[in-house]
């Protein structure tokens, strides 16, 4: 039996913030369990629902120190069983009771570093001898360099390996060496620039780039843009060292979740075979409740997603007086930066019939926009996977995206001459260009109806779910266990 233990942040349904929790929720799922023992290990968080909590079960509990900053702290560890996965959570009230995952940055890291050792110190008590850890963003970061540092001297330790994936390098955990040293005990030689030392500070990241076995990044195109300054945010050349330790994996989505019919948050449930007959009611029902307009044949474009710079928000600014038209709406679902939430907001003040901004993240309205959504917009700035525009395909939904990473690898662009492809795209960050290929697709949406639904059909057929993916997992953990 090979053991893997996943290490993360946040993991669906216990606690999510984005795609991350995606990931460590639906991926361990597809295993063979026959072959494979897959756990989880997160924070036991307070704000992680009581429905969760109240079944939790204690372990074990033990004191850690951890640098000077942390002194003989609790850890406490839980267990819960969901689907076939185990689940660990490490207990600690001074570092976990919060209403969300993350808030101050100088917290965030010490409590990371508080996590990243327990993670380690916690498997000889629980007797669970992982082959790898698979650590998931800087938030893990510091596994890899507590393994290869301060555990290998255990016999317990020695086999282990450690693999790096890479959710959004844009965040790496950096904050000034004293306080790294205070909150890990690592030794001044440590921070170096070949080591956790970057622009004069530490790097959480960095130090798991530098000590994992391996480095996995969720899109083929990401794990090549990150190699170069454009993308690399300060680390494209140690990526580049150890590109031949890299690979890059597109993430996929849970299809018993995201499913079109069976899904029990949708107006009307439909699949591949009678969309044609059924998709458009989710549109007039979702009008409807929104406030819209309520006409099965105006041009309805979807956005979900934070709002933030790296989504493309100021592309849309530029050029969405002239997107909404009278044949178009715009539903916004989503929270960010204040200026693109006014921005929405002022949108649809200005426009009431034809857009809805929805400040905030519904689960429930971002099923039915993913059903009554004739197209949904990722116009990233980059985007390590993506996974809005495959939920898109699933339900029927075209998405129009910028060639970047994750969305340049999944999305085929329509070709009407060979009468291919499943989505729009277009190549350069520049607003003129996705007004035209938006107007394009709207060309496509009213003039040629019948190849738009068989884009449709094609888009539909894809399989994104993550049997796909995890062959690719199975073939790096073997590679590493068997090194």
């Amino acid at each position: 039996m090979k053991k893997i233990l996943f290490a993360a942040s946040e993991c669906v349904p216990f606690i999510k913030t984005g795609g991350l929790a995606d990931v460590c929720g639906a991926l361990p799922k597809t295993f063979d369990k026959k072959e494979w023992d897959i756990r989880v290990v997160i924070p036991n968080y307070t704000c992680i629902p009581w429905d969760f909590r109240s079944q939790f079960s204690y372990v074990t509990h033990f004191y850690m120190s951890c640098g000077s900053y942390i002194r003989d702290k609790y850890v406490g560890v839980l267990e819960y069983e969901l689907d076939g996965i185990t689940y660990y959570f490490i207990d600690n009230e001074e570092y976990f009771n919060c209403q969300v995952p993350y808030g101050d940055i100088r917290y965030d890291i010490e409590k990371f570093c508080f996590f990243d050792k327990a993670v380690l110190s916690m498997l000889p008590l629980i007797g669970f001898q992982p082959d790898i850890v698979h650590c998931h963003d800087w938030q893990t970061g510091l596994i890899p360099v507590f393994l290869k540092n301060e555990f290998m001297g255990d016999p317990f330790f020695w086999s282990m390996k450690s693999i790096l994936t890479i959710h959004n390098l844009k965040f790496q955990g950096v904050w000034d060496i004293e306080t790294l040293e205070g909150c890990t005990g690592f030794p001044k030689d440590l921070f170096t620039p070949d080591k956790l030392e970057y622009k004069k500070n530490g790097n959480m990241l960095k130090g798991g780039l530098v000590y994992a076995d391996y480095i996995t990044t969720v899109s083929d195109s990401y794990a090549i843009e990150i190699q170069s300054p454009e993308y690399g945010e300060g680390l494209n050349g140690l990526l580049y060292a150890r590109r031949l330790d890299m690979q890059g994996i597109v993430n996929g989505i849970d299809y018993d979740v995201y499913n079109p019919r069976t899904d029990g948050k949708l107006y009307v449930n439909y699949d591949a075979s009678d969309f044609r007959k059924k998709k458009w009611q989710n549109k007039t029902k979702l009008q409807q409740e929104l406030g819209l307009t309520v006409d099965k044949k105006k041009y309805m474009i979807g956005l979900i997603s934070r709002l933030t710079d790296q989504k493309g928000l100021d592309l849309i600014r530029y050029v969405m007086d002239r997107v909404t038209d009278e044949f178009t709406q715009f539903v916004v679902i989503g929270t960010g930066d204040p200026q693109y939430e006014n921005m929405f907001r002022s949108y649809a003040w200005k426009y009431g019939d034809r857009i809805s901004a929805n400040i905030c993240y519904s689960d429930d309205l971002a099923h039915k926009l993913y059903a009554a959504a004739d197209a949904f917009l990722m116009p990233s700035r980059f985007e390590p996977c993506g996974l809005t525009q495959l939920i898109s395909f699933r339900y029927g939904t075209v998405p129009i995206v910028r060639e970047t990473g994750g969305l340049r690898d999944t999305v085929r662009a329509y070709n009407e001459y060979e009468n291919s492809g499943d989505g729009f795209s277009f190549r350069n960050y520049n607003g003129e260009e996705m007004l035209n290929i938006i107007n394009y697709s709207k060309h496509i949406y009213f003039d040629k109806k019948k190849q738009w639904n068989q884009m449709v059909d094609r888009g539909m057929a894809n399989d994104y779910s993550w049997n796909r993916s995890r062959g690719r997992y199975e073939e790096i953990y073997d590679y590493l266990i068997n090194r």
